[in-house]
């Protein structure tokens, strides 16, 4: 595979690293931050950067090009200049140690040339219950490499790669890493509860989706789309069903992506064999709806079979082609008509008009 092709599919999975959000239906909140180091400047990235989210609301960024850290969204703008100063500072210090940790994690690998990602997710979630559930995962090139056991206080290697990373952090002091088992149990549950006091009125915003279903049939199999648009929040689950059972397959299914209008839409399609007496349907499931959407495919009525839609394409061809037949005899047979007019016209003007007397 070419340099370009592995490129390619670093990048895709950091794509897909970055649109991944929490689950679906849920009142719990969430604040995650996702910091990312890249092996180096090219490909339209920063070379570092620091994104935080509140459930699916992307709130603040800081990134090597800018060099502070700042609000994104528009209700983050209450926190007090001190807190965006001393996040800046910080995140001037994980830079530092980001650069270094890539130079170590690229040796580990073996990796002395090529595009290469190091990524550290941080997430702490509050339930409607009251129970709390944090982690913070490290990645390399987009597979999970170690995470911190907060129960231990320890990393836990992943992958073989991870093990000298995993024990060379463990022989630091201790002490040091209590602090981001303060910060995951703790801090990060404070800061989740001032941040939706903030923005409670977008966060919990609820928009109904719009559904529509098509078919692209071709002999008995049929390429089925589910379009759902117009929701809020971001979270979604879409899927096709068979007879109302989650048995289809998805061939091809796209982000979740913004509207203009701060709402979201996907499309999902899947391939079937359509047979007689089987249905389909597209399974909507919402934090806006009370019960999931069960949106059903029917087949177009003026197309049932291919053989009868090629008979009536025929049948329309042919008549055309007779039509244009029929027209253009008549116009021959005008034409013909005409120009015998004519001659006989011009044998009665050939003869003299008088006797010869003036």
């Amino acid at each position: 595979m070419s340099d370009i092709g592995i490129y390619g599919k670093k990048l895709y999975a950091l794509k897909l690293i970055l649109l991944s959000f929490s689950r679906v239906v849920s009142d719990s909140h969430s604040l995650r931050y996702n910091t990312i180091g890249v092996s180096g400047p090219g490909f339209g990235l920063p070379e570092f950067s620091i994104v935080g989210y509140v459930d699916d609301q992307q709130i603040e960024q800081y990134t090597s090009d800018i060099g502070r850290r700042i609000p994104v969204a528009e209700w983050m703008k209450k926190e007090s200049p001190e807190y965006w100063e001393s996040r800046t500072w910080s995140s001037k210090e994980r830079e530092a140690l980001f650069r270094q940790e890539m130079r170590l994690w690229k040796g580990i690998f073996n990796h002395a040339r090529g595009f290469h990602f190091l990524q550290v997710m941080n997430n702490c979630e509050l339930s409607d219950d009251g129970s709390i559930i944090s982690y913070e995962h490290y990645r390399y090139d987009g597979e999970e490499y170690m995470y911190y056991d907060t129960t231990t206080g320890t990393f836990i290697p992943i992958m073989a790669e991870a093990k000298l990373t995993a024990q060379r952090w463990n022989k630091l002091d201790v002490e040091a890493w209590k602090g981001t088992k303060n910060y995951l149990e703790n801090e990060c549950i404070q800061r989740l509860k001032r941040f939706v006091e903030y923005g409670r009125e977008e966060l919990e915003r609820r928009v109904q989706p719009g559904v529509k279903v098509t078919g692209q049939e071709s002999g008995n199999i049929t390429e089925l789309h589910c379009l759902v648009y117009g929701f809020h929040p971001r979270p979604v689950d879409v899927k096709w069903m068979k007879n109302g059972i989650d048995d289809v397959p998805t061939d091809e299914s796209t982000p979740v992506l913004p509207n203009p209008d701060g709402t979201y839409h996907i499309r999902v399609t899947a391939e079937v064999i359509t047979k007689d007496g089987d249905s389909y349907s597209c399974y909507v499931d919402h934090s806006s709806l009370g019960e999931p959407l069960l949106v059903r495919w029917e087949p177009t009525e003026d197309c049932l079979l291919p053989v009868i839609c090629s008979a009536v394409v025929l049948s329309a061809v042919v008549l055309a082609i007779l039509l244009t037949v029929a027209i253009a005899g008549v116009l021959i047979y005008r034409r013909k008509k005409n120009n015998e007019m004519v001659a006989e016209s011009s044998d009665t003007l050939s003869e003299p008009l008088s006797d010869g007397k003036p």
